[in-house]
């Protein structure tokens, strides 16, 4: 094992471990009503690499949960400091969902992320472990299949808001939600403070016919390609 690999496994059991320590803290169920919901965020990343060094930039769009108009915007960029290794992605993200959601002057009810929680080799997704840390209800979002234990999803029908959940050993880990017939379907998870049935709710509510991805997400993802586009051209950051 060379010194980049032995590196790379050091971080990776440290994360475990942490990962291990929090899952008793998810709380899958509700502590919100959808009734009460009156904003929600939406959040993203997208990365680059100047020379050598790795960026990335997270943004966050808040939504009117009724009308689906933009509130506010923020985003936030940062050298990425930490390997990329499978299953441990939220600790190279949160640092920067963090800041990027400190810039918010309003506080989210319920956040979107794009990628999983619940649906997660140790249920610690972004979306989960950004839950706990915020104390927030959240919600994953993912729009490819993150496959454990080499188990696979079965296709929901092909018609609006139809799905199955995915289970692995007995347990639901998350939902294959197909949010308009002909599409493909999305991958819902619970984050924290949320059943996975009120999340699936919350994804139609907010899903339009413009894509298949709910909206949220949708212009997180969208403001993440500007934002890349933009700063990949920009001298580097400190």
């Amino acid at each position: 094992m060379d010194e980049k690999q032995q590196i790379i496994a050091e971080y990776k059991q440290k994360f475990i471990e942490i990962q291990n320590s929090l899952k008793s803290k998810i709380n899958t169920r509700d502590s919100i009503s959808l009734s009460s919901v009156k904003t929600v965020a939406g959040v993203d990343l997208a990365y680059w690499k100047e020379k050598e060094t790795e960026y990335a930039v997270c943004c966050i769009v808040l939504l009117d949960y009724q009308s689906h108009q933009v509130v506010e915007q923020s985003e936030y960029t940062a050298r990425v400091e930490v390997p990329y290794i499978p299953g441990c992605l939220a600790f190279r993200e949160l640092p920067l969902f963090l800041q990027a959601d400190k810039k918010l002057s309003c506080r989210p009810d319920l956040y979107f992320f794009d990628g999983n929680g619940y649906l997660h080799p140790r249920h610690m997704g972004l979306a989960c472990h950004a839950g706990i840390m915020l104390d927030k209800p959240a919600i994953g979002v993912a729009k490819s299949y993150y496959k454990i234990e080499d188990t696979d999803f079965v296709m929901p029908e092909d018609k609006e808001y139809a799905y199955t959940d995915i289970q692995i050993r007995g347990e639901v880990y998350g939902r294959a939600l197909r949010t308009h017939k002909g599409v493909k379907p999305v991958f819902v998870s619970v984050g924290n403070q949320i059943d996975l049935d009120t999340a699936t709710t919350a994804v139609c509510q907010m899903t339009t016919w413009e894509s298949h991805i709910p909206m949220p997400t949708r212009l997180a993802d969208l403001m993440t390609h500007e934002a890349r586009q933009r700063l990949s051209k920009t001298v580097a950051i400190v």
